[in-house]
């Protein structure tokens, strides 16, 4: 399918350390098979190889190989694999095909989809990338199989923030199916996959740019992009911060009378269910507001959160008070260490 997408004599596939073992002899030979020159380029698995630095070492690789630009590259595995090889695939040669193939559950509902791509800054995650959308989205629920059950938390918290935005028959779903969920049963988690990627897919096609509609997307992630970049990308997960953040906002939300208590215990009984509010006690209040103030989201000076309004449904606002923020971090300091306090 790769080849008739962005037929050429050769491409480029892209993976981490830990997907290369598992999945990169198959996905080679499966690309070789159907006539293409596989470059393959493996960096260390983590966040905290989505760097320039790594861009830089897989430009080395791909352009001694001599892709043209009509070489797609394929990008096998999480957010991070898809994140960097997007943006590889976004400025090499100015732009070439690019094919996802998410092999995580956070990869597969959101990261692949959306053609947001690129790389961490010390100033925050994600500080420099582009727009540049896949040709193709390829995945197979087998590859949930491998992954530890973190992973799948950490990619129910991107289902969550769907469910909530847009769908609450979704957050239905999440809560009455998460045992076989975390079975890996395959019926179910290509329903769960289905279902997040036809909503996110249709808002992207209404705003491809984030122009407008699309923000709603970024519901829990100004708060939780601040506290991955605090934490330096270490020991806290993306999907652990969006569930983090994603309690942060209904939490300013319920706050301000626009979310009843009743909609707000349940998002919090949800992503405690699923182990999304355990993680390590480090929140310093003062210092995740300041990088917050530096969010790609903040437009006139002016810093754009999304609140959600029921499970269904979210608005985005401008005009959040540091006090409010302030609030709403000190009810996520509080699950760090093992209790709510309100």
């Amino acid at each position: 399918m790769v080849h008739q997408i962005a037929p050429a004599p050769g491409c480029a596939l892209i993976t981490d350390s830990v997907v290369a073992q598992l999945y990169g002899k198959q996905a080679r030979d499966s690309l070789e098979q159907v006539g293409f020159k596989v470059t393959l380029f493996v960096f260390p698995a983590g966040e905290s190889s989505k760097t320039t630095r790594v861009v830089e070492a897989a430009y080395d690789v791909l352009l001694t190989d001599r892709l043209e630009r009509r070489s797609p590259v394929v990008a096998l595995g999480g957010g991070v694999v898809g994140d960097l090889a997007g943006f590889v695939a976004a400025t090499l040669l100015r732009g070439v095909p690019f094919v996802q193939v998410p092999t995580t559950l956070l990869a597969a509902v959101d990261a692949s989809v959306g053609g947001k791509v690129g790389v961490d800054h010390a100033h925050g995650k994600n500080m420099v990338g582009a727009f540049h959308h896949p040709c193709a989205v390829l995945m197979d629920v087998q590859t949930l199989r491998t992954l530890p059950k973190i992973e799948l938390q950490c990619g129910l918290a991107e289902c969550v923030k769907h469910a909530i935005i847009r769908d609450a028959r979704l957050f239905d779903f999440i809560g009455a199916n998460l045992p076989a969920i975390f079975a890996r049963n395959s019926d179910v988690l290509v329903e769960l996959v289905a279902w997040n990627v036809r909503i996110k897919s249709a808002i992207v096609m209404a705003d491809p740019y984030e122009q407008g509609v699309r923000a709603v997307l970024n519901l829990g992630h100004t708060f939780g992009h601040a506290l991955e970049t605090l934490a330096g990308y270490k020991g806290l997960k993306h999907g652990q911060a969006v569930g983090l953040g994603t309690l942060a906002a209904s939490t300013m939300a319920r706050k301000r009378g626009i979310l009843d208590e009743t909609s707000h215990t349940k998002i919090e009984t949800l992503l405690r269910r699923i182990g999304l509010l355990e993680t390590p006690p480090a929140v310093d209040i003062t210092a995740v507001m300041e990088l917050m103030r530096g969010d790609k989201k903040v437009r006139d000076g002016q810093l754009r959160l999304i609140l959600p309004t029921a499970i269904g449904s979210a608005e985005i606002i401008s005009d959040a008070r540091p006090d409010e923020i302030a609030a709403a971090l000190e009810a996520i300091a509080s699950p760090l260490n093992g209790g709510v306090r309100r």
